[in-house]
C-alpha cells in the first residue's frame, strides 16, 4: 500500500532530480545538474564535468581553482562543460527536440549557458542557487527567458 504522505508539486519533482544529476558531477568547485522538461517530461540531462573521454577534474585539478579566478570569471579555461550545455548537447546528440521545453538545474546560469538557452528556444529555467552574472540575467530578461528562484517564485 503506498504512503499518503504529500506528493511533491512538479517543480520540486524536477529540481530534486536535478539535485541527483548533479551528484553525477566532477567539478571541485560547484556540482550543478539540469534537467531539461517539457510537458512533464524528461528530455534530457547534464551534469558539469570534462568532456567524454577526457581526465576529469577530481583526476587532473582546477586551473581556475589553483590560479584563484574567482566565479563566473575565466570559463575558457575550465576543462569542464557545462551541466546546461550537456543537457543541451544530449538532446541534440540523441535528435530531441526541446525548444519550448523548461530547464531545472541547481543553478542560475551563467551567460555562456544563457545565451545557449536562448538560442536553443527554452522558456523557463528553475533554479535553487544564484549565480554572480548580471548580464546573464540582463539577457534572460532581454530576450523574455523567465529565470524563476525556486521556492520563491514557484507555489
Amino acid at each position: 500500500m503506498m504512503s499518503q504522505g504529500k506528493r511533491p508539486s512538479w517543480d520540486s519533482y524536477f529540481i530534486q532530480m536535478a539535485q541527483v544529476v548533479a551528484r553525477r558531477s566532477t567539478c571541485l568547485r560547484r556540482q550543478v545538474g539540469a534537467v531539461m522538461v517539457k510537458d512533464k517530461q524528461i528530455l534530457s540531462t547534464g551534469y558539469n564535468g570534462s568532456p567524454s573521454g577526457l581526465q576529469h577534474c577530481d583526476e587532473v585539478g582546477c586551473l581556475r581553482q589553483s590560479l584563484g579566478v574567482p566565479s563566473g570569471e575565466r570559463h575558457e579555461i575550465c576543462r569542464a562543460v557545462h551541466a546546461e550545455q550537456n543537457a543541451l548537447v544530449q538532446a541534440a546528440k540523441h535528435g530531441v527536440a526541446i525548444a519550448g521545453a523548461d530547464l531545472y538545474t541547481t543553478h542560475q546560469p551563467c551567460v555562456l549557458c544563457t545565451k545557449l538557452l536562448i538560442n536553443a528556444g527554452i522558456k523557463r529555467v528553475i533554479y535553487t542557487h544564484s549565480y554572480p552574472d548580471h548580464l546573464a540575467v540582463e539577457m534572460a530578461r532581454e530576450a523574455g527567458l523567465e529565470l524563476v528562484k525556486f521556492g520563491e517564485d514557484i507555489s
